[in-house]
């Protein structure tokens, strides 16, 4: 009975993240589903999340501020992101020159088998003008 109830509350935790915009990070994911009245528990949330990262089903990644952020993966593989801080809005990016340069680095300094993880931070284009407006006086 256990095992069938871990798994319709990962299906419904990988439905909150689906619907999601951007990422998340647990806690709110946390209170979607609380609001919900779905009776799932924050440590549920988290192993849950924890699982479809592993599996490959949610992309995970470190916030500036060092928590941990959760989305429902779009693009198998390594891949890279440009995340807005305002929003969250999420754009899946290629970073050639960077693989290329981390593979460069590794092999200067006799590693192999490498792996990084590089996501950028910044403003959207609608919150860059939202926040210029804001400094304009509305």
């Amino acid at each position: 009975m256990t095992a069938q109830r871990n798994t319709w509350q990962r299906e419904r935790v990988r439905e909150a993240l689906a619907d999601a915009r951007g990422f998340v990070s647990a806690q709110s994911l946390h209170a979607v589903l609380r609001d919900e009245n779905t009776g799932i528990g924050l440590a549920t949330v988290y192993r849950a999340l924890a699982t479809l990262a592993s599996q490959g089903d949610a992309d995970s990644l470190q916030s500036p501020d060092g928590e941990a952020l959760y989305r429902a993966c779009v693009t198998p593989g390594h891949h890279h992101h440009l995340i807005c801080r305002e929003c969250g809005l999420t754009v899946e990016i290629e970073a050639t020159e960077v693989e290329e340069w981390a593979r460069r680095t590794a092999s200067l300094h006799g590693f192999s088998d490498a792996e990084h993880v590089v996501d950028i931070f910044g403003l959207c284009t609608s919150c860059t003008r939202a926040r210029a407006q804001e400094r304009a006086g509305g």
